[in-house]
């Protein structure tokens, strides 16, 4: 009778021989992304100007799936049920990987556990932008002085309730003194509507979601969250260089794969998106509205998200917000 020691550890080999066949001939199919958001979105179209160059290097389309609403439950349930063989891939986001957690009583996944992480994709910052006709504040000291001063009250929006322009509020809040009333809206576009219209005094959106009412004179950027500043505004200040440090906030996505994906796939997958991430025409296209290519490993990109959930676990918890189930 054989030895069952030498037969597992037959199987194991074999197993782990397929696996390498396997990385060395992937992709030899389309690639399929599942993309939490609607056609159209920026992360969207950065999504598919990566699929063009995926598809000059390995000769195989991806496949763009866009499966959105439920604050990313949809597209995340659809990916962790998908065959774990590095053709179904997840487009997350800092909501789904960082707060969804924390706002969610009851969640239908696992950041870690239901995923492998494959690596970075692009981060973003976020600006406070304010309504120049009704808010005198040209940096955020004075912005603070003004607010403190209003009888009524101000204002700040978000492109949703949940999501990091919202708690960016919170923690302005707490670390300010601050008590400014969050308005949350269905996505970045009525965000910046009623910020032009002065429904809103203030809002925290991305950059490129307002550049063109900076430069018209209807909004001012009073920081951005950004480590340093944007080539795009030079002259605004980081949050940071005005003494704000806790508002260095990254917006960002990566990509991730369903638990139990082979290591080796894993590996070629981030091998060939971070040959992207790091080429001349993913940079360029991408400087110029303020996108930043994230070619993480795998293990950076786990401990990039782990260190992100640290600062929204104390942002929800502060707001005492809970997402509807």
């Amino acid at each position: 009778m054989k030895n069952p020691l030498s037969c597992f550890a037959i199987l194991a080999a074999l197993l782990l021989g397929m696996a390498t066949v396997q990385a060395q001939n992937f992709p030899d199919r389309p690639v399929r992304v599942v993309v939490p958001f609607a056609p159209g979105n920026t992360l969207d179209n950065a999504l598919r100007q990566v699929a063009e160059e995926f598809k000059k290097n390995t000769g195989q389309p991806i496949v763009v799936d866009n499966k959105a609403g439920g604050s990313g439950i949809i597209a995340a349930q659809n990916v962790m049920q998908a065959a774990p063989d590095g053709y179904t891939l997840l487009l997350s986001n800092t909501s789904m990987m960082t707060i969804n957690p924390y706002t969610f009583a009851k969640l239908p996944y696992d950041p870690e556990k239901s995923f492998k992480p494959v690596t970075g994709f692009l981060g973003a910052s976020l600006v406070l932008a304010v309504n120049a006709a009704n808010v005198p504040a040209n940096n955020v000291k004075e912005f603070v002085a003004w607010a403190k001063t209003q009888s009524g009250g101000v204002s700040y929006a978000s492109f949703t309730a949940g999501n990091s322009s919202h708690f960016a509020g919170v923690i302005m809040n707490q670390r300010t003194g601050l008590n400014m009333l969050h308005v949350p809206f269905n996505g970045t576009p009525p965000a910046v509507q009623n910020l032009l219209g002065g429904q809103v005094h203030a809002a925290f959106l991305p950059l490129l979601a307002v550049k063109s009412h900076v430069e018209s004179g209807k909004v001012k950027v009073l920081a951005v969250s950004s480590p340093q500043r944007s080539p795009l505004l030079p002259q605004v200040a980081t949050f940071t260089e005005q003494g704000l440090p806790d508002l260095e906030i990254y917006i960002w996505s990566g990509l991730s794969a369903p638990a139990g994906t082979p290591d080796a796939v894993i590996s070629k997958l981030q091998a060939e998106f971070s040959k992207i991430l790091k080429s001349q025409t993913i940079i360029e296209k991408w400087r110029a509205i303020d996108f930043e290519p994230l070619p993480f490993s795998a293990a950076e990109f786990l401990a990039f998200t782990r260190n992100d959930a640290k600062r929204w676990q104390e942002a929800v918890k502060i707001s005492g917000f809970k997402a509807s189930e």
